[in-house]
């Protein structure tokens, strides 16, 4: 099970994921895309990546712009899975900005 992290730990990390922030229980980014087809590409490799590591956040699609939410609920909380995520995402983003 993953490590749930606690009050200074999540301030650690988000000092070091940029545009990342914390909203309750998650943490939460929002993606800007150029063309809605190309926030639609990043969903999905979202979702491949996602679906692998079996930790899925909550995705909105607000034409283009992508809102991506992640907990532990498991866990009660937000744990290093989440941490592992958002800096793969971040990653994942980084071939389509500016699309």
């Amino acid at each position: 099970m993953a490590k749930r992290l606690s009050l200074t730990e999540i301030d650690q990390t988000l000092a070091a994921l940029p545009g990342w922030k914390l909203d309750g229980k998650f943490i939460v980014k929002k993606y800007r895309f150029r063309e809605f087809l190309s926030g639609v590409a990043f969903v999905n490799e979202i979702a491949e990546l996602s679906e692998e590591k079996n930790h899925h956040p909550f995705i909105a699609i607000d034409y283009k712009l992508v809102t991506l939410r992640l907990t532990s609920w498991n866990a009660g909380g937000l744990t290093d899975m989440d941490v592992a995520l958002a800096e793969n995402y971040d990653v994942l983003y980084e071939k389509y900005k500016g699309k």
